[in-house]
């Protein structure tokens, strides 16, 4: 069988990698994939790469579709992803509860780290709907495509991170301090859609309702994701 081509953004990285591999034990359709920071995944669609299926957060997605890159007909909610903080492992206990929280939080690190793509954004508007951006604009550091804020955190760049728990999960040298706390959740619901250029579609169909699946429920919850909700 031929092999399925795959570009996503690095929040969905380990979910796929995962689910790519009980998908070929299951049909015997490999699926190669490739992981970037979302707006290069999203240029890339957008470019013509002759990707078989793309996995981004929906408003990429949806601006992909609106742009004919994308077969809006195969568009398929996928993982719902929070946003958490993290700190260096070996920074002291604080308290995670409250925006206030959060707030103080900001207010006392150095530097603090953020990821590009929706949850970015979504930061950022946050910040400036509590009135902070001009005094916390200095501080701000957003990692460039494809680098982890959790490696940010641990090599000291900077001192407090916020991106995709699915990111910082398992990264050595952070502590996850919790989901983004009441009244400053930030969510991003990723899905699928098969590239207009896909040599494969019938197959990447396919994937895409196997990602969809309730087979693949627990390796959402494991790496801090849950099923999307229907659109």
């Amino acid at each position: 069988m031929a092999t399925l081509t795959c570009i996503s953004s690095m929040a969905t990285k380990r979910l796929l990698e995962e689910a790519a591999a009980d998908f070929r034990s299951q049909t015997g359709i490999s699926v190669a994939l490739e992981s970037v920071g979302g707006v290069l995944a999203a240029k890339r669609v957008s470019d013509g790469e002759p990707f078989d299926v793309a996995v981004l957060a929906q408003d990429a997605l949806d601006a992909l579709a609106a742009a004919g890159k994308v077969d809006p007909s195969t568009m398929t909610p996928i993982a719902l992803s929070q946003v958490a903080a993290a700190m260096a492992e070996t920074a002291p206990a604080v308290p995670f509860e409250r925006a206030d929280d959060l707030r103080a939080l900001m207010s006392y690190a150095t530097r603090i780290g953020y990821s590009t793509g929706p949850s970015g954004v979504a930061l950022i508007s946050l910040i400036k709907a509590w009135g902070l951006y001009d005094a916390l604009a200095p501080k701000l550091m957003q990692a460039p495509p494809g680098v982890p804020v959790a490696s940010l955190i641990a090599d000291g760049t900077v001192q407090l991170g916020l991106q995709q728990r699915s990111e910082l999960l398992g990264m050595p040298g952070i502590r996850i301090l919790g989901d983004m706390p009441p009244g400053a959740e930030i969510s991003t619901v990723f899905a699928g859609a098969v590239c207009v250029a896909a040599p494969a579609r019938t197959d990447a169909a396919s994937f895409l309702a196997y990602l969809a699946s309730d087979r693949t429920a627990a390796l959402k919850q494991k790496i801090g994701m849950a099923p999307a909700p229907a659109r």
